[in-house]
């Protein structure tokens, strides 16, 4: 589960980018309209994503309020992230690319598949693999 400031933008980013589709019976929203909880899936794989609050603040922007938040998107790697398994890495990270995602690490083939990292608007991190 990953929480976000805006889980609408999110889920819309999310599916154009990386090919996310909401699961609609698991929306749920707060009297305001805004939505507080969502379900996506891709490939088999199923992330919630959550709206904590209005004191929360993604990764992105809480980097730029603390320096030691700053630190830790400092490397290119996933720290706290998401990974997942997909069938066609290539067509995924072309997606991905198109879309604006940010990209963190090219496509790298390792013993174990072939991957690539990458951060949403928010900031959060991930990486997705074909396997070997």
């Amino acid at each position: 589960m990953l929480s976000y400031e805006n889980v609408g933008a999110a889920i819309e980013w999310l599916g154009k980018a990386f090919g996310f589709r909401e699961l609609r019976e698991d929306r749920y929203t707060d009297d305001e309209g805004r939505i507080t909880h969502a379900e996506l899936a891709l490939d088999g794989a199923l992330v919630m994503l959550g709206w904590p609050g209005a004191a929360y603040r993604g990764p992105a922007n809480h980097a730029k309020e603390c320096d030691v938040a700053r630190g830790w998107l400092d490397t290119p790697y996933v720290i706290d992230g998401v990974w997942i398994r997909v069938d066609d890495v290539d067509a995924h990270f072309e997606r991905a690319r198109r879309a604006g995602a940010t990209i963190l690490g090219e496509l790298e083939d390792q013993p174990y598949g072939r991957l690539y990292r990458a951060a949403d608007p928010e900031g959060h991190r991930w990486m997705f693999m074909q396997q070997a």
